[in-house]
């Protein structure tokens, strides 16, 4: 019997879906003090006065000095602030984003063997939306605890659940929706260019110019500059997102307000608050899920072929 590469098949669904959701939280786990920094860079600026801890005010810059400020004032345990609506977020939101992307844009191309750009952004809309439409309370809860410093005052949120009821009970259910909107127009922006940037210089590498197989590095190098891309153009949408969701009811009739409201109190350098924690985040993130997920498609396959295959 010629011998079984996991390469030669193409991976189920289920296969897709299960890795996308598992390889995401492994990313997440690498990446997550990134993520905190750049909603703590985000946020900062919002109110008239630094952030007062008991231990003074406290002003963050640039990505490693708010994570020593972070340690130092906080512990280092809140630089892991909200990892359970983190990890919520990505096993629900990573695996419909991800996994379901490939069979989303099978159905736009009606099985022809040609796949354009517009059938791959069509994809990434489709699966953006419905990822964030169900793992939007995660996100809400996420931001809310990255937002929230827990030296020298009293603690709004003392679990993840206590947050989803919190917001729930203080906001009503659709708080937890809170900037769906904006999360789908950023998630839409980051869907297209990431995964459609990552499936094109991948494959401009392996099938066109053939400089690469499909392996460990041309997953690297497609992943890297898929999160480059991304964090240039998504960063605008995504200050506004994080604060809009880390809002207080009423602090802003809409997303366009917050936006506007940021613009004219900020000036436009504001729309880029936060922007080296979140490109080496995406970047990182990127490079970690992506080779993970490749690996994981490859191994579960192998795993699914030696489980139905006699002896």
């Amino acid at each position: 019997m010629v011998g079984f590469r996991a390469g030669d098949v193409p991976p189920t669904a289920t296969v897709k879906f299960i890795g996308a959701g598992t390889a995401a939280c492994i990313a997440d786990l690498f990446t997550f003090p990134l993520d905190t920094a750049k909603v703590r860079l985000q946020i900062q600026g919002e109110t008239k006065s630094p952030v007062n801890t008991g231990h003074g005010p406290v002003k963050y810059r640039g990505v490693f000095g708010t994570i020593s400020t972070m340690v130092r004032v906080e512990g280092p345990r809140s630089l892991y602030s909200g990892l359970v609506a983190g990890l919520q977020r990505q096993m629900s939101f990573a695996s419909v984003r991800i996994g379901l992307y490939d069979s989303v844009k099978q159905f736009y191309t009606k099985g022809s063997d040609h796949v354009g750009i517009g059938s791959r952004l069509m994809a990434g809309c489709t699966t953006g939306a419905m990822a964030v439409a169900l793992a939007q309370p995660t996100d809400v809860v996420k931001v809310r605890f990255q937002a929230q410093v827990s030296a020298g005052a009293s603690k709004r949120y003392h679990g993840t659940m206590d947050a989803y009821r919190t917001i729930a009970k203080e906001e009503g259910f659709r708080g937890l929706w809170k900037g769906t909107g904006p999360n789908i127009t950023r998630n839409a922006i980051v869907n297209c260019t990431e995964l459609v940037t990552y499936d094109l210089i991948k494959d401009a590498m392996i099938l066109k110019s053939l400089l690469m197989n499909d392996d460990l590095p041309c997953h690297f190098t497609s992943a890297f500059g898929a999160g480059f891309c991304t964090t240039v153009i998504a960063s605008p949408v995504d200050v506004v997102k994080t604060r809009y969701m880390n809002s207080a009811p009423g602090q802003y009739t809409s997303a366009l307000n917050c936006a506007v409201a940021m613009l004219t109190k900020e000036g436009p350098k504001a729309f880029y608050k936060g922007f080296m924690p979140s490109f080496l985040r995406l970047g990182s993130w990127n490079v970690v899920m992506f080779v993970t997920y490749e690996q994981l498609k490859r191994a579960m396959m192998a795993a699914r072929h030696n489980w139905v295959t006699p002896l």
